[in-house]
């Protein structure tokens, strides 16, 4: 706030209004206050979960924003019936999408829809927050069979955007 020794972290900011993101908050706040080290909230990559069926799990920027942002982008995308939902003919499907900054392979988004999203995006939010690039997913051996090794086999873009302009590739 404006005011010396009153702070404010989590809903009351206007910033990301999610629980984990006022518990980083409120100990960045700690650890700079009162522990000795400056350690700045980077509100960026924070990585959620929509509980419906199918959970929605998502990390970082979706596509329009990040052509926006980036200019550049490729974009994986994939749709499919897990293989748990195979055999009981299920219509249930999985939809997974990686955006990609293409001037620094830099993965930039990671948008699921399925069982289990919001334990798949957990992963894939530290690994966008650490930096990685596509090549770095590319050269993950997948656990099989599971419906989260799709996002380490993507291996050719379904489109991209250039200088922030979707093109459909022919």
């Amino acid at each position: 706030t404006n005011v010396d020794g009153i702070y404010a972290v989590g809903d009351v900011t206007d910033r990301i209004a999610l629980t984990p993101v006022a518990l980083m908050e409120g100990h960045s706040l700690a650890d700079t206050v009162f522990g000795g080290m400056d350690r700045p909230c980077d509100h960026e990559f924070v990585a959620s979960t929509v509980f419906t069926t199918p959970e929605i799990g998502t990390v970082g920027y979706s596509e329009e924003a990040a052509a926006v942002k980036y200019g550049d982008i490729a974009v994986y995308k994939s749709k499919f019936r897990p293989m748990a939902h195979s055999f009981p003919k299920s219509e249930m499907y999985t939809l997974m999408k990686i955006i990609v900054d293409s001037k620094t392979d830099k993965v930039v988004g990671c948008h699921i829809a399925t069982d289990g999203a919001g334990e798949m995006i957990q992963g894939v939010g530290i690994a966008v927050k650490m930096g990685a690039t596509k090549a770095d997913f590319d050269r993950t051996i997948g656990v099989h069979p599971t419906s989260a090794e799709e996002l380490v086999t993507m291996r050719s873009p379904a489109y991209h955007y250039k200088d922030g302009k979707k093109v459909e590739e022919e």
